[in-house]
């Protein structure tokens, strides 16, 4: 399943649970670069002389994954929101989001990624744990991404000055370990040598 999709089933959750872009953007004033739902686009560079090889978000979903199998049947634009079969549609995409698979072949990978940035543990304005996800906004207002669309990022130095939903650049050593926290379940972990500022060309 690609990104495209997953926005797609994102869109279709978000819609479902009542939140409207108009309610969502306010919360982030002090991000004014961003819209909810924006994506960071890679840089193309090759690898770094420390071994990171920048990958996209694409390639932590396992290609043959398809959230919506069991789903394809149940058309949500013709139900209401109070819908019992909607609600049990809801709780069942949760759980499947819950339980997304991971890309095996990637634990052990010296990785670049760009993202934003949702703080687990910020103290005195310096950060050792957070979540690392694909579009702004994500964990926050809006549903969390599938578990292998969420890193849980454990920083080598304690990163100053981070901010909530902070665009970066993260490079460490990536692990298929799963994590539960209060924003959401990460299939990732990722051991984060080097966390940089992500800058719009």
């Amino acid at each position: 399943m690609n990104l495209k999709s997953i926005t797609l089933v994102l869109t279709m959750i978000v819609g479902l649970s009542g939140l409207h872009a108009s309610q969502i953007v306010p919360a982030f004033a002090q991000q004014p670069d961003y819209s909810v739902g924006d994506r960071l686009l890679s840089s193309k560079k090759p690898p770094t002389k420390e071994g990171f090889k920048e990958v996209d978000w694409e390639v932590l979903v396992p290609k043959d994954w398809d959230p919506m199998k069991d789903m394809k049947n149940l058309d949500l634009s013709q139900m209401d929101d109070a819908d019992p079969r909607v609600m049990k549609a809801m709780e069942r995409m949760k759980k499947i989001w819950s339980d997304a698979p991971v890309e095996p072949s990637l634990n052990g990978a010296r990785i670049r990624i760009p993202g934003f940035i949702v703080p687990l543990d910020a103290q005195r304005k310096e950060l050792k744990e957070f979540l690392l996800v694909p579009y702004f906004g994500a964990c926050i207002h809006t549903p969390p991404p599938p578990a292998n669309q969420i890193i849980h990022g454990v920083a080598v130095k304690r990163l100053k000055e981070a901010e909530m939903m902070s665009a970066v650049w993260v490079s460490g050593t990536l692990e298929t370990v799963r994590s539960d926290t209060e924003f959401g379940t990460s299939g990732y972990r990722l051991k984060a040598e080097l966390i940089t500022p992500y800058k719009r060309k």
